[in-house]
């Protein structure tokens, strides 16, 4: 799996419990072999695209907040997909 993805699933486990589309997502990383970032945001459907332009966001800030830029790059690789 694409290391992007990789620490989108990782976030994603954290809305488990409070949102469908979070475990829908995380199951949809988990089974599939997405090759890269693009063909991930392909697959995506509105809804699943609209979560991800919400959450991911916020998730770059934390993880900036935290000095974590490793992180914050890598999920933002996959929020630019969503544009």
């Amino acid at each position: 799996m694409d290391k992007s993805l990789s620490y989108l699933r990782e976030v994603l486990s954290n809305y488990l419990d409070e949102h469908e589309v979070s475990r829908h997502l995380y199951q949809k990383l988990s089974k599939h072999s997405f090759e890269n970032e693009e063909q991930f945001a392909r697959a995506l459907s509105n809804k699943e695209q609209s979560f991800l332009n919400q959450m991911l966001p916020h998730e770059i800030k934390h993880a900036m907040g935290e000095q974590d830029y490793l992180r914050a790059g890598q999920l933002n690789e996959v929020y630019e997909q969503l544009l």
